[in-house]
């Protein structure tokens, strides 16, 4: 790993952490598209996708509510924490993340934009979303209506959230310091949002172990584990 240079969160009125995958694989959890990725063992027709869901509910909701205890064997790691103590100083710091885990709330971490949606929540097409934190699911049907309730996840061939996309878009159209991590940034939206920020003016930051889909947009870019690259970026974090 290349020397990381320092960076004094201080300077910085605004601060967004855009992160992806490999933010999270660093703890265990294994990514969707990647090598190892769940994609190569299961078919995404099948398990995540609002057809799935209306042909056989109770399959879709079994395979998820998996996913569940393996997340929860899986803990933050240091790189998260170091992210959770930069918010708790600096209340213009946020999260927009493309992870579904949770794990950046339960480094202790708010100020969480989540892009595709949350392993934790359900939501009936009637009645809205609803927290379900369990490690197995408190209920499946709609405790108004009765119809079947389905994870709050962006699923394959669903539009993205159209109020969370303009919140992440305004936070990072007004960051002064823009960190991606644990994406590559190829795939919209995650394209997107580093050339916004670069546009706009933000000293913009890559952190990945693999290179960047553009690196002209960056002022940084350290290959490295998030952990190590941020606890050396942020020492006194």
């Amino acid at each position: 790993m290349q020397n990381i240079p320092e960076l004094n969160p201080d300077d910085y009125s605004a601060i967004v952490f855009f992160t992806g995958a490999g933010m999270s694989a660093e703890s265990g959890i294994p990514t969707y598209r990647g090598a190892g990725g769940i994609w190569h063992e299961y078919r995404w027709e099948e398990y995540a996708c609002q057809d799935a869901f209306d042909v056989d509910p109770e399959k879709v909701l079994d395979f998820h509510e998996l996913r569940r205890p393996k997340v929860l064997e899986c803990n933050p790691h240091i790189g998260h924490e170091i992210i959770t103590r930069i918010q708790r100083k600096h209340p213009s710091c946020w999260i927009v993340t493309q992870n579904i885990d949770g794990m950046h709330q339960r480094s202790g971490s708010r100020n969480v934009v989540e892009l595709h949606g949350s392993l934790w929540r359900m939501r009936c097409s009637q009645h809205g979303i609803s927290e379900d934190p369990s490690v197995r699911y408190q209920t499946r049907r709609c405790s108004i209506c009765g119809n079947w309730l389905r994870p709050d996840i962006t699923w394959f061939n669903d539009m993205l959230d159209a109020v969370v996309m303009e919140k992440a878009h305004n936070l990072i159209n007004n960051a002064q310091l823009f960190i991606t991590i644990g994406t590559s940034g190829v795939v919209y939206p995650a394209a997107m949002f580093p050339r916004l920020a670069s546009d706009a003016g933000a000293k913009c930051v890559y952190i990945n172990t693999e290179t960047p889909g553009d690196e002209s947009l960056y002022d940084i870019v350290a290959l490295g584990k998030a952990s190590e690259v941020l606890n050396g970026m942020f020492p006194l974090a």
